[in-house]
């Protein structure tokens, strides 16, 4: 019998460690490099099949775009299959959006994800991941399941180890458009390439310990559009020093303009055991104490 609904599925949020701008390629796309953990900081979705071939989508939270990308994440794989199928898409929005944390690219690879289950498509990983880069340039790393070195312009994954570490995550009132901070004149486009070992396989052949690159980002890099932010967002650098003051570090993911700081090797989740300090944000700022994922719930759906 064929599936009809999944429930309960998650959407995790994604931290960059750091985010450097390596080039620009001649259609103006900027080139990164950027380690990408996973945290359990998730939006939640329930997805029902249909027969009738329409999608459509309910708010069971904060109300969304009419048009995001869940829905056109659905679409495309309908057009690009051929399904007559459709779906209901209910999703529960906990990550907050213009944080640079990838929440509305993780809904759209927990929505391909989904229904190529419960459309029994049985696409490989791979071409979800193809479909899924013309979305946004984050989708192929949340339905590449594993915490990544991520190059290119997104496409390019290269899986890493990280080990489970605690992080606080603070997001200001303010959302910022990441178009307008790529396009800010305090953009550093050219900083300088590195070069990683390819795999974790690769890694230990090469007799690099297990958290080889969880120490060298402890020790370099920085978030290239960091400083656009603060430019045209005062309370990014409030948020900086909010969490400096507290943890000895604080560094912005994405675009922003959420910011967070490394904590430790575990810590409790604001869900079951809030924090004094997260209570007292100033309004509008929302804050979690999150723990990275070794990988994404899903990633079993796409082997």
């Amino acid at each position: 019998m064929s599936l009809q609904a999944l429930y309960d599925l998650l959407a995790p949020a994604k931290l960059n460690m750091f985010l450097h701008v390596v080039g620009r390629r001649a259609d103006g796309y900027h080139l990164l490099q950027s380690p990408f953990v996973m945290i359990d900081w998730a939006d939640v979705l329930h997805i029902e099949r249909r027969d009738d071939g329409r999608l459509q989508r309910h708010d069971l939270g904060p109300a969304l775009p009419a048009d995001d990308l869940c829905l056109r994440a659905a679409r495309a794989l309908q057009a690009a299959s051929g399904c007559t199928l459709g779906a209901d898409i209910h999703i529960h929005k906990h990550v907050p959006w213009g944080a640079g944390m990838g929440g509305g690219s993780s809904d759209a690879a927990t929505t391909l994800l989904a229904l190529n289950r419960l459309w029994g498509l049985q696409w490989p990983r791979e071409r979800l991941a193809q479909l899924g880069l013309k979305l946004g340039a984050d989708v192929p790393f949340f339905i590449g399941g594993r915490n990544a070195f991520v190059e290119g312009i997104g496409e390019v994954l290269r899986p890493i180890d990280w080990p489970v570490q605690a992080y606080a995550v603070v997001k200001p009132a303010a959302s910022l458009p990441t178009r307008e901070i790529f396009e800010h004149p305090l953009l550093k486009r050219d900083t300088e390439a590195v070069i990683v070992v390819g795999s974790p396989e690769e890694a230990s052949r090469s007799g690099l310990p297990a958290d080889w690159m969880q120490r060298f980002v402890e020790g370099y890099g920085r978030n290239d559009l960091q400083a656009p932010a603060e430019d045209r967002c005062p309370e990014v650098a409030q948020a900086l020093s909010w969490l400096a003051a507290r943890y000895g570090n604080s560094r912005m993911t994405g675009s922003g303009s959420a910011v967070f700081s490394r904590v430790g090797t575990s810590a409790p989740s604001l869900a079951t055991d809030p924090a004094a300090d997260f209570q007292n944000l100033p309004t509008g700022w929302v804050g979690r104490m999150c723990s990275s994922l070794s990988g994404h719930p899903l990633r079993a759906w796409a082997d």
